[in-house]
């Protein structure tokens, strides 16, 4: 597990038997080569004791909010500054709750309010209480907020029956903080041209032809790439969405010309390119400099042209090595017209949604797609765009 090396793990611990488990994964956090700062629940400590963790951690652990004999007080917001992740195992179900509510009433809840890095928890409880429909309820609100769920094993509980609520075993959940670093540089010196949002096309200073996409994706996708260590170019249409953070360069446009045209500039540079933006097909022929006024005017007949097929000029254009994704948004016949589109745009992968799909689509902060190559095909379930995201991103680094 090369990837924790050197890296600040908050571990975070809550007042379930899975807690012994604890010390397994701290210990094999410190082999790795990561630091590590135990924040624990009073009743955490309940089932396991501090002396035996920090002893693990060469650190002393967290559980108050001061040290009660010389009154230093241990800050949350320096320890959310300073770690590189936190992973919260075991999460009983009453921690689950708080941090989905923000009820901030202990160390490791204010901890996790005040982290700045990726969270992790791995849920442990009874079978009844994880199929419980609040904590299934607290779950999505976690995944919605972009909380990592490493989920529950089935098998053998403390109340002696069986059934999913087993925290995963140490060893799988340090894989998966590994694989998570991994990633995290998985796209690193690259340089990524994304495209999102909709674009105006104007009918008259006051009017225009457009679409209900918010760019959600495709700034989720540019914030993504940014975490995985890329260069990332964003070109954008009109979203109220705020710049994504990291080493991202926004470039704000109106309409499908100025798209193709910031494109252009910055496609041959670019190792990935990928076309999540809903560009209009179409705009006015003759666009007014005025507005049009009902009462000094008939019904104004609009004369249409076709704006430039964006996908298809950079697939043109493309260069051994370069790999360009598009998406494809449609209504019936999804797979067929998808698998046309990846031909006819020399694309190398092109990534399907349907409205059809509750959840997914324009303006929601979720979505359900299929990743289509030449070849193969991977469905990815309704999650929220951020995970979908790295889904997209996966594949195409499988690509490169």
């Amino acid at each position: 597990m090369t990837n924790l090396k050197g890296k600040h793990i908050i571990l975070g611990i809550s007042g379930g038997i899975a807690a012994y488990k604890s010390a397994m994964l701290l210990r094999l956090f410190v082999k790795a080569g990561a630091e590590v700062q135990v924040v624990m629940t009073p009743n955490g400590k309940e089932f396991i004791t501090p002396v035996t963790l920090s002893a693990l951690s060469g650190k002393p652990v967290i559980s108050e909010f001061f040290t009660a004999n010389t009154g230093e007080w241990h800050s949350h917001v320096d320890l959310g500054l300073w770690a590189d992740a936190m992973v919260i195992a075991p999460a009983t179900a009453s921690t689950l709750a708080k941090m989905a509510t923000g009820v901030a009433d202990n160390m490791l809840i204010t901890t996790y309010l005040s982290a700045k890095a990726p969270v992790f928890v791995a849920p442990a409880m009874d079978l009844d209480m994880m199929a419980h429909p609040t904590t299934t309820r607290n779950l999505a609100t976690l995944k919605a907020d972009g909380v990592h769920i490493i989920e529950p094993a089935t098998g053998e509980l403390a109340s002696h029956l069986t059934g999913r609520g087993r925290m995963e075993e140490p060893e799988k959940i340090a894989e998966a903080l590994d694989a998570f670093f991994g990633r995290q540089q998985s796209l690193r010196g690259r340089k990524v041209l994304i495209t999102a949002g909709p674009t105006y096309e104007r009918i008259d200073p006051v009017r225009f032809i457009g679409n209900f996409s918010s760019g959600k994706m495709g700034y989720a996708l540019a914030a993504e790439a940014a975490r995985r260590g890329a260069s990332v170019v964003l070109v954008s249409g009109p979203s109220a969405l705020p710049d994504p953070a990291g080493d991202v360069t926004t470039i704000r446009i109106e309409s499908a010309r100025e798209m193709l045209a910031a494109c252009e500039e910055h496609f041959a540079d670019s190792d990935i390119t990928i076309m999540s933006a809903a560009v209009a097909d179409y705009a006015p022929a003759h666009p007014r400099d005025r507005k049009i006024k009902r009462e000094h005017e008939d019904v104004p007949v609009m004369e249409l042209v076709k704006n430039p097929d964006i996908a298809a000029t950079l697939g043109a254009r493309k260069r051994p090595g370069q790999i360009l994704t598009g998406f494809a948004l449609e209504t019936d016949n999804e797979m067929a017209n998808a698998r046309q589109k990846l031909a006819k745009k020399n694309l190398d992968m092109i990534v399907l949604n349907s409205l059809a799909d509750k959840g997914a689509g324009f303006g929601t902060d979720t979505n359900k797609v299929s990743i289509i190559t030449t070849d193969t095909v991977t469905e990815v379930p309704l999650k929220s765009k951020t995970e979908v995201a790295g889904d997209i991103l996966d594949r195409i680094t499988e690509l490169l």
